[in-house]
């Protein structure tokens, strides 16, 4: 008899699970769903892909009953995952009945509240949504019992929590409280014990996160050059090939597929603002080879199974160290080769050391790919990214070929300023050792001087001006 059986689930409940072939439960559920069955709160800890869902799933559905009025709520971050719990959610509850309603933003709104007006038992959606319904009266909360939150910690990074304590306002009713996560930082945890009355703390031992074994490489590039890095990397991909690009914001998502057009390099977008159905056709051509290239945001890459997928490109590194993980497990899929790729800028190092230490990776910096054989020209040509290479002060470091034996550093100042015509307060520190000089010059003007200083001789010498990256 199985552990499941022993707790003796309600029927239809138990038979669902039985039929997916759920042997004993994950270790977040063997802990939480005996408390939660008993109506305690629960702050449960666990991994993605570790079972959460049925975790606090199982326990609703055997408290909700079908009576078309909402028992339970669960707030998600984003309508992927809104959806994804939904449908979790009703392979779970198998022949019970109840009537189980996603609501999220981005699509009908007036056809969802026709959907919530005919009755629900239990509400899955976002929290803005969920708002809009309650406030033009299509969705009563006054009788919901179960509060649920899931994935907390970014529900609560992104913004939501003025609107969650709104919606558990609204909620008067409540004698549950359910929230579960992967990770609680002490910000969030603090805020539970606002919400939760003696909630009982669940962590799963099984914590670590799966790491792939894949090809790690990281790109020491501006901004404005990452669509030139981008390219070549398009360039060098194999012929059969997939590639699989993350951006932190919508916009951004847009932006990348625009100029990836213009360089007649074709790459279809997906994010939380696309219509359901939209979102649903893009992802079934890129999963079945007809597109080559996807831009997406994590939230809408999230559950993205796609095994030809060669190589992932975090185009902006993403706010959380585990989201980089979940990001490069998306290439090396049923034992295949994988690269991943990571272009970051000058505020972006600290992050990458941080996920790099965090989960035990090496990352190496190494240079922009070189074009493939038969390819002369740059997909995207390189531009001038003097911002990169500024300090705090917008002072950029540049190395010219003289010693201190061969000029004062005062003589070579008043050079650089009389040749360039540039106010004094253009040229910063100036250090010397014996064969060369390091010269700082402000951002603003440091194009023009360096442009100055190739054409013209110093005493008769070529300075051969370099910058120094910092």
């Amino acid at each position: 008899m199985s552990i499941f059986q022993k707790w003796e689930l309600e029927s239809d409940i138990l038979d669902a699970i039985i039929s997916r072939g759920w042997d004993e439960p994950t270790e977040i559920q063997l802990d939480s769903i005996p408390l939660a069955r008993k109506g305690r709160d629960i702050v449960g800890q666990a991994k993605t892909g570790s079972g959460k869902t049925a975790a606090f799933g199982i326990p609703i559905l055997e408290r909700c009953k079908s009576q078309g009025v909402p028992q339970s709520i669960i707030l998600c971050p984003t309508r992927e995952l809104a959806v994804q719990v939904s449908e979790e959610l009703e392979l779970l509850q198998g022949k019970k009945g109840l009537k189980i309603i996603s609501v999220y933003g981005g699509t009908d709104i007036e056809k969802q509240a026709k959907i919530l007006s005919a009755g629900c038992d239990i509400v899955v959606g976002t929290p803005g949504r969920v708002i809009d319904m309650t406030k033009k009266g299509h969705l009563d909360l006054e009788k919901i019992s179960i509060f649920c939150l899931d994935e907390a910690d970014r529900m609560l990074d992104m913004g939501f929590f003025p609107d969650i304590l709104w919606i558990i306002e609204k909620i008067p009713n409540r004698e549950q409280n359910l929230l579960f996560s992967a990770t609680f930082p002490d910000e969030v945890l603090n805020i539970t014990e606002e919400i939760m009355n003696d909630a009982a703390h669940v962590m799963s031992d099984d914590l670590e996160v799966d790491i792939p074994e894949i090809d790690l490489y990281a790109v020491r590039i501006g901004r404005a050059n990452k669509l030139w890095v981008l390219g070549r990397l398009i360039a060098n991909m194999s012929e059969n090939g997939q590639m699989l690009i993350f951006s932190n914001t919508k916009r951004m998502v847009d932006v990348i597929v625009e100029r990836l057009g213009k360089f007649q390099m074709k790459a279809v977008g997906i994010h939380g603002d696309m219509p359901q159905k939209k979102r649903e056709k893009l992802l079934s051509n890129f999963k079945s080879g007809n597109e080559k290239i996807l831009v997406a945001t994590d939230v809408a890459a999230r559950g993205l199974d796609v095994d030809g997928i060669t190589v992932v490109v975090n185009y902006d590194l993403p706010d959380d160290t585990e989201a980089f993980v979940h990001r490069i497990g998306r290439t090396g899929r049923m034992g295949r080769k994988g690269e991943a790729w990571s272009l970051v800028s000058k505020e972006d190092k600290g992050s990458l050391q941080k996920i790099g230490s965090t989960w035990g990776l090496e990352i190496p910096f190494v240079e922009t790919p070189e074009l493939p054989d038969g390819m002369d020209r740059d997909p995207v040509r390189k531009r001038d990214d003097w911002d990169e290479v500024a300090d705090s002060f917008g002072m950029v470091k540049i190395n010219l070929k003289i010693g201190l034996q061969d000029s004062t550093k005062r003589a070579l100042s008043d050079w650089i300023v009389s040749q360039a015509k540039i106010p004094e307060i253009i040229i910063g520190e100036i250090n010397q050792s014996d064969e060369n000089t390091e010269v700082e010059v402000h951002v603003a003007k440091v194009a023009y001087v360096i442009d100055v200083i190739k054409a013209r001789d110093y005493n008769g010498r070529k300075l051969k001006p370099e910058i120094i990256e910092i």
